[in-house]
C-alpha cells in the first residue's frame, strides 16, 4: 500500500471513530429524556400543589374514562359550584363525581357520576372534600400504576442507568480517539 492510501484509510477510520461516540451519546441522552418524560407528569404537578389519582371506575365516563389520571387542586368548599367535578373521601377510597348542588347551610355536596342515572345516595360532607378536578389525561393512569410499582421503578432505574452508561461509553471512546480496539485494553 502506498503512503497516501494509508493516510486516507486513517482519515476514514477517524471519521468512523467519531460517529460511534456521537451515536452512543445521542442514544444515552434520548433514553434519559424518555425516563424524564415518563416521570414528569407524575411528579411536576405535585410540586404545583396538585394531588394525582388514577381513575378505576366508569362512573364519570365518557368525560373521564377509566384508566385516566386526574389532577386535583385543593379548593374551599364555598368556592365549589354546581357542575364542578370534585374528588372526595368516601369510606376509605377517593371518589370523583360532579356536584349537583352545594348545600352551604348544611355543609355538604350532592353529587352524581356522569354515567349514573341518579344522584348519589349519600351526600358529601365538606370535611371529606379533597379538591376540584382541574385536568385529566386518559390512559396515563394505567401507565402511572405500572411506573409507580416496584417493577416499574426497577425498569426506570435500569433505563436511566443504560442512558448514563452510554454517555460514559461515548466519553471513553472520544478519549481513546474513537479506536474501539483499544477500548478495554
Amino acid at each position: 500500500m502506498t503512503q497516501t492510501t494509508q493516510a486516507g484509510n486513517r482519515r476514514n477510520a477517524k471519521k468512523g471513530g467519531k460517529m460511534i461516540p456521537a451515536l452512543c451519546n445521542l442514544f444515552g441522552i434520548l433514553i434519559l429524556l424518555a425516563v424524564i418524560a415518563l416521570c414528569l407528569p407524575l411528579t411536576a404537578p405535585r410540586l404545583m400543589g396538585y394531588e394525582i389519582y388514577h381513575v378505576i371506575s366508569g362512573s364519570m365516563e365518557p368525560q373521564i374514562p377509566v384508566g385516566s389520571v386526574i389532577y386535583v387542586a385543593a379548593a374551599a368548599p364555598e368556592d365549589v359550584l354546581e357542575n364542578d367535578v370534585i374528588a372526595f373521601w368516601s369510606n376509605d377510597s377517593v371518589v370523583t363525581h360532579r356536584v349537583m348542588s352545594n348545600r352551604m347551610v348544611e355543609g355538604e355536596f350532592v353529587t352524581k357520576g356522569d354515567a349514573n342515572e341518579a344522584e348519589d345516595i349519600n351526600t358529601v360532607p365538606y370535611e371529606n372534600l379533597i379538591g376540584q378536578v382541574k385536568y385529566h389525561i386518559p390512559i396515563l393512569g394505567d401507565l402511572m400504576v405500572i411506573l409507580t410499582g416496584t417493577v416499574g421503578k426497577i425498569y426506570l432505574l435500569g433505563f436511566a442507568a443504560c442512558g448514563v452508561m452510554l454517555n460514559m461509553l461515548a466519553s471513553r471512546l472520544r478519549d481513546r480517539g474513537g479506536d474501539e480496539d483499544d477500548l478495554f485494553l
